[in-house]
C-alpha cells in the first residue's frame, strides 16, 4: 500500500450520485462489506471499518440511469491487502449470484462487477512490486484469465466478513473524450506520469512507479459527451497531493492550460478535459 500513502499523489475518495440510496446502500454494505462511517440528508460516507471514507453516495432531486455513451467512470478500484480477502470476496459474490468478469494483469489479479445503477466496479490485489516488469519507463500489463482455481486455495474458514481496514482506493478508471487532451490534463498540468499504454485507446498513468492511478480510455468514442448533472454516476473523485507547494504548482499548472479551477468551503476543484470533476486535496 505504500503507492496509497501521504508522500504520493494518489486517488483516495470517490463520490457517486445514485438513483435510490436504500437500494446502494444495502448492495456496498451486504454484497461488498463497506460499514457506515457517516450518514446525513442525502449523503452516506462508507469506509472499510477506519477513518478514512473511501466512497461517499449522494442521493437528490431526480438522478436517474442512463445507459448513454458518455464521459464519466468506467470503474473504481478497491485495493485489499491480501489474497485471502480477495479470495473469500469473489467466493462470496459468486453465491450471491453477482455477474463477473476477471483478469490476471501480471502486476495484479482483479474482478470487475457493477453496482445497481451500473458504476463498475474493480476489486483486485497487487503482486509485490519487485515482480513487475519494467522496460523504458512503462510497466508490462496484460488481460490474461484468473486462475481461480490458484485463487480459491486462498479462501479462509471464517469467509468473507467485510472490506478489511487496510482496503484503499487503489484507483480510478475514466471515460474521456479526447486521449491526448487528457494525457496534457493529467501528466503535463497535474504531474502524473505515463506508465502504460493500450494503443491509442488507453492511458495508464501514476506516481513514483505504482502500475496506475489513474486510467484513461476513450472506449465511448472519441469526443463522447459529458453526462448530464441528472445522471446517475460519477460526481467527482479526490486526488490526494503530498503538501501545499505541490498542489500550488500543480493547479498553476492547469489553470495556464485553461482549465477552470474553483474554490468552495475552503476545497479546490477543477474538471479535466472531459468535463470529470475532481477535487485537489492535500
Amino acid at each position: 500500500m505504500i503507492f496509497h500513502e501521504k508522500e504520493n499523489i494518489h486517488v483516495n475518495q470517490v463520490t457517486l450520485k445514485v438513483v435510490d440510496m436504500d437500494v446502494s446502500l444495502d448492495f456496498y454494505t451486504n454484497v461488498i462489506g463497506f460499514q457506515v462511517w457517516k450518514k446525513s440528508s442525502g449523503s452516506v460516507s462508507l469506509s472499510a471499518g477506519d477513518s478514512r471514507p473511501l466512497l461517499v453516495l449522494e442521493e437528490g432531486g431526480e438522478i436517474i440511469s442512463s445507459s448513454r455513451r458518455t464521459t464519466g467512470l468506467y470503474h473504481f478500484a478497491l485495493l485489499l491487502p491480501e489474497k485471502t480477502d480477495l479470495a473469500d470476496l469473489v467466493k462470496r459474490l459468486i453465491k450471491m449470484g453477482i455477474p463477473l468478469g476477471s483478469s490476471d494483469h501480471l502486476v495484479s489479479e482483479a474482478v470487475y462487477f457493477s453496482d445497481p445503477d451500473g458504476n463498475g466496479i474493480e476489486v483486485y490485489i497487487d503482486r509485490p512490486s519487485s515482480m513487475w516488469e519494467w522496460r523504458d519507463g512503462e510497466v508490462k500489463m496484460a488481460v490474461d484469465p484468473l486462475d481461480f482455481e490458484e485463487l480459491f486455495r486462498f479462501e479462509t474458514n471464517s469467509g468473507w466478513v467485510g472490506l478489511p481496514e487496510r482496503t484503499v482506493m487503489g484507483h480510478i478508471h475514466l471515460h474521456v473524450s479526447d486521449l491526448e487532451a487528457a494525457k496534457q490534463f493529467y501528466c503535463d498540468g497535474l504531474g502524473l506520469e505515463i506508465v502504460s499504454r493500450l494503443g491509442n485507446q488507453a492511458l495508464f498513468i501514476s506516481s513514483e512507479g505504482y502500475h496506475h492511478h489513474i486510467g484513461l480510455n476513450t472506449w465511448k468514442g472519441a469526443g463522447a459527451p459529458p453526462p448530464e448533472e441528472s445522471e446517475a454516476g460519477l460526481k467527482w473523485y479526490d486526488i490526494h497531493f503530498p503538501d501545499s507547494y505541490s498542489r500550488k504548482e500543480a493547479v498553476q499548472r492547469i489553470r495556464t492550460m485553461g482549465s477552470r479551477v474553483w474554490e468552495e468551503a475552503g476545497i479546490i476543484y477543477t474538471l479535466d478535459p472531459s468535463e470529470n470533476n475532481i477535487r485537489l486535496l492535500l
